[in-house]
């Protein structure tokens, strides 16, 4: 087992906090989904709400103008249980989930989408951005009264003027994130605890899926375990969030290998790489309401930097 460093608490009493983004002045973004804000964790631990988003805000990622863009799933139902609070079914009847931007500057928010072709997007959760200025998305669903949406993968230009969907069918996709090289685009689903890889073949683009399979395999945990967002090593090992037991599951997608550092929290969600050598992994805890630091053996891939 890799020697990961211990977890330090860097914040609490947040509410089912996700998609931790760490930002140049020390302080780290992230998303507080049964709140609806978009947050602010300064050094100290003390928190500021920078914009109130509503619905369900569950990814989030700096674009190449530095503006936030949030998933939103448009919203659940609350469950609080032994002083854990869990996620339930989806709080509205009809989808009603958005790609939101947030002017970090002045807090002002802007729907980008709500809909591809006429249907509305059913749960967006996790977003990532390539170099040619665009983002992937995955659109993991909800749970209704009526079943279970399948889940999509989705490409946007960041001005709001173009989306296509390049997965459909999918179960419950959830964390997103591109290899070093960008040349490929990891995608976890929640349910079936599977992790995949697809081609790019252009930006926005992905190759077409064989029968049977969104991607390529690269793993799933030997245990009942369920996958949440993801983070890249630059080493290229994909570090996943993980549910029931909780903490971090890394891939090695070159040999199908993985390891799991346990954390305490049955719902961890998201992991994200920030500091100066990019080995602080800030990790959201998010049944329990907490932000993590573990110093981690390998940086993560650098995020790309805004236009000047």
């Amino acid at each position: 087992m890799t020697d990961y460093g211990p977890p330090q608490v860097v914040a609490t009493g947040l509410r089912f906090p996700e998609g931790p983004v760490p930002m140049p002045d020390g302080s780290v973004l992230l998303v507080e989904i049964a709140r609806g804000t978009l947050t602010r964790v300064a050094q100290g631990g003390s928190l500021s709400v920078v914009a109130d988003l509503g619905g369900g805000p569950n990814g989030l990622a700096i674009g190449p103008d530095g503006a936030a863009y949030i998933c939103n799933n448009g919203g659940f139902e609350w469950i609080e249980a032994g002083g854990l609070l869990f996620p339930g079914h989806a709080a509205n009847a009809e989808a009603c989930g958005s790609i939101q931007r947030v002017d970090l500057s002045t807090g002002e928010v802007t729907t980008l989408y709500d809909s591809f072709e006429g249907e509305p997007l059913k749960g967006p959760n996790d977003i990532v951005f390539d170099a040619a200025r665009g983002f992937w998305f995955t659109d993991h669903g909800q749970v209704r009264d009526t079943g279970r949406d399948h889940g999509a993968i989705f490409y946007a230009a960041a001005d709001g003027s173009r989306i296509t969907r390049q997965r459909a069918d999918m179960i419950g996709p959830n964390g997103i994130g591109l290899a070093p090289d960008g040349k490929t685009l990891y995608v976890s689903e929640t349910m079936t605890a599977r992790v995949w890889a697809m081609d790019i073949v252009a930006p926005g683009e992905l190759a077409p899926p064989s029968p049977w399979a969104p991607g390529r395999f690269v793993g799933t945990p030997p245990a009942f375990r369920l996958l949440d967002s993801l983070a890249v090593e630059e080493s290229g090992r994909i570090c996943v969030g993980t549910m029931v037991e909780g903490g971090i599951t890394i891939f090695d997608p070159d040999s199908g290998g993985s390891e799991f550092l346990p954390l305490p929290d049955i719902g961890i969600t998201n992991i994200a790489f920030g500091g100066p050598d990019r080995r602080d992994a800030y990790i959201t805890a998010s049944t329990t309401g907490t932000l993590y630091r573990v110093r981690w053996p390998r940086p993560g891939v650098p995020l790309h930097k805004p236009s000047t």
